[in-house]
């Protein structure tokens, strides 16, 4: 359904379209991008496209950009001309509206008021009788802020800046016009006013799109003037947003330096330092007011104001441990605390998500979930160095490992419907992924239970149950697969599986080369490792990057620095200076590569916990067992704000050892040398 309204004034005229389909996101993938470089690291905290001398046109990338109370998916075109083009599908979360007579009803799980809105809407410029459209485009940059600069045209530049509120449901398109004629000019602005509303479940939404430019502007030489394009919503009576785009544009400064300060990674390669930090803007941006209070949910089109076991339980509420910002830490509490909830109280499974404010349930099938909320809440728990967290949280980890051990089969692994990949592909009744979550979780709890003095009974039990498990994926998944001593991924499986590197990942080295041969050569593809090996083909086989970055964590915990750091610059290259920029992707062909915050999570957590090999001991102590590549000198994280501390590690190589320094807020608490893969314990 497409409702459309026209006005003219002062010269302009625009269609204001709204569609209120799903929105595919992206380009379709192909060979022909894949590993070819469009975009350029300028700092470690922006990248360029210089179009001036781009021959590969039209091409057409896209960036999801979120605040609290609204969310964007920005698609862009530069055609053959190198003229841009622009299309917003701009959604508003909270607002959620009745759907239309014939849809089915899982179509509520994405009922969120949305709309496209495309160049239609410019302003139109105009100098003496003349129209002036906005020249070619010279270049584009991504600074956690989307920058289209245009080559001068009737003695004009403009700069187009988009960005999200970050408290208001407010879309900002800011310009900044420049006069590069010698002599002033007399410049006119159409000015736009377009309003839609209709009913939900809420109420009245009220949808606007406004600007705030001057009608006429005596522009001096080399004087630049800014104005902003808005696109709101409003609920009710609510008062109209009047946020500038100065004060937009600061707040999300302020955001990006608080992001850009803390949890800072620093490697010899600039594409690994930049991306690490869009990740964490990524990551941290995609946090919506809800109901339950703030959560982080993973966006994409599709996911908003709801949490899921695994993107926000077992992926993003360990990452907000570390970052050193109290937005993410309040959102893992929330959604924890949402599941601790809703635990059942007849012994069945818990849902996996809470969706649409956490008023939608979903969903039937048994994915593992008590694993995953089991195995991040303990690490949560642990990293945040808050022993209240802890014991609020312990009933939810207490009940995810209970009822992991009830759903073992009589061969000693976890049994479960299905995966987090939910059916997509085959699970048999016991799947690699379950098993290996839920021996994490009782890792993670043992040394959780240890710090908050349960009884050693328990810690003894807990310890039983680990040991054995190990063993029992040993028995059960241990498998040769394709000529490789790696694991089938469940008892019937005959294929390689993306998710063998889970073991690595949680500790279990028994089959770590080849399971590695198995990630690196045969899975791997031109967008890292591929979900499912079928008949020896990899072309246009699909991918999730989640199981990629598994792979990467579970590599450089397993000692494999240099084979973990040659699969991890190609993938990180092609992610930040390739085709889908400028963030690492849920998957492909599903959901065409969306831009899911959850698998930005995942990114840094391959720094931290792969490349350091940290993990928690209490609530004030973590062991590291570092491994660097061998083309490496040095490795520094710093500003890490966990187990109740603010530090910084420092590694730096001396011919085949490291010197690793650990400071607590400027004083040295571990100075000493130490060889690859040895482990040190930390404690403040």
């Amino acid at each position: 359904m497409c409702i459309m309204s026209t006005k003219k004034t002062c010269g302009l005229s625009v269609l204001f379209i709204t569609i209120f389909s799903l929105v595919v996101c992206g380009q379709p993938v192909t060979n022909n991008y894949q590993e070819e470089i469009f975009w350029k690291v300028t700092s470690n905290h922006s990248i360029a496209w210089d179009i001036a001398k781009e021959k590969r046109l039209p091409h057409s990338d896209n960036i999801e950009m979120s605040g609290k109370l609204i969310s964007a998916i920005v698609s862009y075109t530069i055609d053959e001309n190198k003229q841009l083009h622009v299309s917003r599908d701009i959604l508003f979360p909270q607002l959620r509206r009745y759907l239309y007579a014939g849809e089915p009803d899982y179509k509520n799980y994405r009922a969120y008021l949305r709309g496209t809105i495309k160049d239609d809407v410019l302003p139109v410029l105009t100098i003496a009788n003349s129209i002036v459209l906005p020249g070619i485009v010279d270049s584009i940059t991504i600074n956690g802020k989307l920058n289209f600069y245009h080559h001068a045209a009737s003695g004009l530049k403009i700069i187009r800046t988009i960005l999200p509120a970050m408290n208001d449901r407010l879309l900002v398109e800011k310009w900044t016009i420049l006069n590069t004629c010698d002599t002033a000019l007399s410049l006119k602005i159409g000015s736009n006013t377009l309003q839609q509303q209709e009913n939900g479940w809420h109420g009245l939404y009220t949808r606007n799109m406004y600007s705030d430019a001057v009608q006429q502007i005596n522009l001096l030489p080399n004087k630049p003037y800014s104005f902003g394009i808005y696109f709101s919503a409003k609920l009710n009576n609510e008062t109209a947003v009047t946020t500038g785009w100065q004060k937009a544009e600061s707040e999300r400064d302020i955001f990006l330096k608080t992001v850009q300060t803390n949890l800072v990674v620093h490697t010899p390669d600039s594409i690994l330092n930049t991306l690490f930090y869009f990740s964490k803007i990524r990551a941290a941006e995609s946090i919506f007011k809800t109901s339950m209070g703030l959560v982080h949910s993973p966006g994409g089109g599709n996911y908003y104001t709801g949490i899921w076991a695994n993107d926000q339980a077992e992926y993003s509420g360990p990452f907000f441990a570390y970052l050193g910002y109290n937005t993410g830490v309040q959102a893992a509490m929330n959604a924890y605390k949402m599941f601790l909830k809703n635990i059942p109280t007849d012994g069945g499974k818990i849902w996996a998500s809470f969706e649409m404010d956490g008023a939608l349930p979903c969903c039937a099938k048994d994915r593992g979930d008590a694993a995953m909320l089991a195995l991040g809440a303990s690490h949560f728990s642990l990293a945040s160095g808050n022993k209240a967290f802890a014991d609020t949280l312990w009933p939810l980890i207490e009940w995810g490992l209970a009822y992991c051990d009830k759903m073992k089969n009589s061969e000693g692994v976890i049994t479960s419907a299905s995966d987090e990949l939910e059916g997509r592909f085959p699970t048999g009744t016991a799947n690699l992924s379950t098993s290996s979550l839920y021996y994490g979780a009782l890792k993670y709890a043992i040394s959780l239970a240890t710090a908050m003095g349960k009884p050693a009974k328990m810690i003894k039990g807990l310890s039983a149950k680990k040991l054995a498990l190990a063993i029992a994926i040993e028995k059960y998944f241990g498998a040769n697969i394709k000529g490789l001593d790696t694991y089938k991924y469940y008892k019937e499986n005959t294929t390689l599986r993306s998710w063998i590197c889970l073991p690595l990942v949680m500790g279990i080295n028994n089959r770590r080369e080849q399971t590695l041969d198995a990630l690196f050569s045969k899975l791997w593809s031109p967008n890292g490792v591929i979900t499912e090996l079928t008949d020896g083909e990899k072309a246009e086989q699909t991918f999730w990057d989640r199981g990629t970055l598994y792979s990467f964590t579970g590599a450089f915990k397993a000692g494999a620095a240099d084979r973990g750091l040659e699969k991890l610059k190609s993938f990180s290259t092609t992610r930040l200076t390739g085709f889908q920029v400028p963030y690492v992707v849920e998957a492909w062909p599903e959901g065409n590569m969306a831009h899911l915050s959850g698998e930005s999570a995942l990114y840094c957590r391959v720094f931290t916990e792969g490349i350091l090999g940290l993990e928690p001991i209490s609530f004030t102590s973590f062991s590291l067992q570092p491994n660097l590549p061998a083309a490496w000198n040095n490795y520094s994280q710093k500003n890490i704000n966990a187990f109740n501390a603010v530090f910084d590690i420092n590694i730096v190589t001396q011919g085949n050892l490291l010197e690793l320094t650990v400071s607590n807020r400027g004083t040295v608490v571990t100075q000493k040398e130490i060889a690859h893969g040895q482990t040190v314990v930390v404690n403040f």
